[in-house]
């Protein structure tokens, strides 16, 4: 097989619409526009929604309830999870949960451990949230729930992203420095 011998699959291309071309093409005359009208004329856009004046159905449909522009989203995590991932006295951080892909991406607030699934390893568990059943489960296996506060996990997620500004600003400053002592 060679480039040579590719060939388009049947129906993939098509001759281009001659417009203006006479009346026996389909095409002529108006070029398939109409007569008159905002429709017919150049340059006309359609507006995405509208139809001719009539009530558009994004309009007439029916709406209820709202969208809560604070409501936060929790990357779920369950005992199944940690039970599979984490050796027996491991600490949980959300550094790991992270590498191990269960919290990735800027969409979530934080993590919550749910209850699902049985954990028997003592683990400590550096998370945002807790289920009743996740904290119960977790400190009867022997282990310990940790706290952590979603606006720090925020902050230090903004911070992190900010920390190579400064740290690149910062090495001019002292050779400027260093020059002034110098002169």
């Amino acid at each position: 097989m060679n480039l040579s011998s590719l060939s388009n699959v049947k129906g993939a291309k098509h001759r281009r619409k001659r417009l203006g071309r006479g009346h026996g093409s389909g095409l002529g005359k108006t070029s398939g526009k109409g007569h008159k009208g905002q429709m017919a004329r150049s340059g006309h856009k359609h507006k995405e929604g509208f139809e001719g004046g009539q009530m558009p159905f994004y309009r007439l449909a029916p709406k209820r309830g709202f969208n809560n522009i604070f409501h936060k989203t929790w990357a779920p995590v369950n005992l199944d999870d940690l039970e599979a991932s984490f050796e027996a006295g491991e600490v949980v951080s959300l550094v790991a949960l992270a590498d191990r892909g269960y919290c990735n991406g800027p969409h979530w607030a934080g993590v919550k451990i749910l209850g699902g699934g049985s954990l028997s390893k003592a683990l400590t568990v550096h998370a945002h949230k807790f289920s009743a059943s996740a904290r119960k489960a977790i400190e009867d296996a022997g282990g310990t729930c940790v706290e952590e506060d979603p606006k720090a996990h925020n902050k230090a997620k903004d911070e992190g992203a900010e920390e190579s500004a400064p740290a690149a600003e910062a090495a001019p400053e002292t050779d400027s420095a260093s020059e002034e002592t110098n002169a």
